[in-house]
């Protein structure tokens, strides 16, 4: 029966491509719409993943790097205490309004950085030789994908807060939620911040440790002083995972997409479940055949059912060889994308569960596969 559920997909494509093509173009967009998803609002940790530090130092209660607030400068001094952090640095973030010769107006994030060459803040997306030009007075450096909205190119200037700066590189990588991340250094971002209430603060401190499996404990033990002001300790990960969450979760934003994926899902499981019935109903006649010759309601059901994995199986095969092209082209665009293996089989599992679903609608037209009907 199973050798006769891939024979009949073979013969009888054409019956059975419309519900292929349901079930992968459902899968593609479950996988783009969880690239999206996962890669802009990744983008709110690009300052935790793209930096090397294990651990980060805030003002509690912080859910994300954004919302940061000025802590003591003696908390960098307790971090240096502990025997197991390696180095500390500072990390000052400002709001800035930048505006270019050839337009302004635009929110800008400017993220405050150490341009020692073994820094660790921005070490996986910024080489040594670019973090080596913000060492030059009024410096910037901005993400490729923002020249067009900044309207700036290399070695032009522009204001950030009224300040003239000079934009003397470009990177990959730096992409914001809700804004636009300029670096600079230290001084040069200090000289930025119009408020005169954070002078001799910090937003954030990160630190390396000597031992990176340690990152747990260490944030524990840190968490228990209390004598340098108020703030809190994560390891990355965690920090990491608690900044997309508040954008995904707390922002109201996960409720729309996972009200759009169960359209999605509807959707499909509709047309696939449609097509499967209409390629039923057009084989009801062999179908009561075999049953004249005694296969019982079982085995029938058995063989929709084959036919729906098959659909599924190949609808799904097409939509990942298809969505790895539009992931190159996206990337390729700067579109912020990401997919894990995990998010990639969750979204090719409820893939298959729309064929599935289909296949069992599919089944109730064998009640028309009656013998008699042979006879009219």
């Amino acid at each position: 029966m199973v050798a006769l559920a891939r024979k009949t997909l073979r013969y009888e494509w054409r019956r059975f491509l419309p519900a292929i093509l349901a079930v992968g173009f459902a899968g593609l967009l479950q996988l783009l719409q969880a690239a999206l998803v996962l890669g802009i609002f990744g983008s709110a940790s690009i300052y935790i993943t793209g930096s090397t530090a294990q651990l980060w130092a805030g003002y509690p209660g912080s859910q994300s790097v954004s919302l940061g607030r000025p802590i003591d400068q003696d908390v960098a001094m307790r971090l240096r205490m502990d025997p197991a952090v390696s180095k500390v640095e500072p990390f000052d973030w400002v709001d800035g309004d930048w505006r270019g010769a050839r337009g302004g107006g635009i929110s800008v994030f400017v993220c405050g950085i150490d341009t020692a060459p073994d820094a660790m803040m921005f070490a996986r997306v910024l080489s040594p030789a670019l973090r080596e030009r913000l060492k030059e007075p009024d410096a910037v450096i901005v993400d490729q994908a923002d020249i067009g909205s900044l309207g700036v190119h290399v070695g032009d200037s522009a204001r950030i807060n009224g300040r003239l700066v000079r934009v003397v590189g470009v990177s990959h990588g730096l992409r914001a939620l809700g804004g636009v991340n300029v670096l600079a250094s230290l001084d040069t971002a200090r000289t930025l911040d119009n408020d005169p209430d954070d002078e001799g603060r910090m937003i954030f401190y990160v630190a390396g440790l000597h031992n990176p499996s340690q990152a747990g404990a260490v944030a524990r033990r840190l968490n228990g002083a209390s004598t340098f002001g108020p703030y809190a300790v994560w390891t990355a990960r965690d920090f990491a995972r608690r900044s997309q969450m508040y954008w995904i979760l707390d922002t109201g934003a996960g409720a729309g997409v996972l009200f759009l994926a169960g359209i999605v899902f509807l959707v499909g499981a509709v047309i696939t479940s449609q097509t499967l019935v209409a390629a039923v109903v057009g084989s009801i006649r062999e179908y009561a055949t075999l049953n004249a010759l005694g296969v019982g309601m079982g085995p029938l059901r058995r063989i929709v059912m084959e036919q729906a994995f098959w659909v599924g199986a190949i609808g799904l095969l097409g939509s990942v060889l298809l969505g790895l092209l539009l992931f190159a082209l996206a990337r390729s665009h700067d579109v912020p994308i990401a997919l894990d293996p995990l998010a990639a089989l969750a979204c090719l599992a409820l893939g298959m569960a729309l064929a599935i679903v289909s296949g069992l609608a599919a089944m109730r037209s064998l009640r028309r596969a009656d013998p008699a009907s042979l006879l009219r």
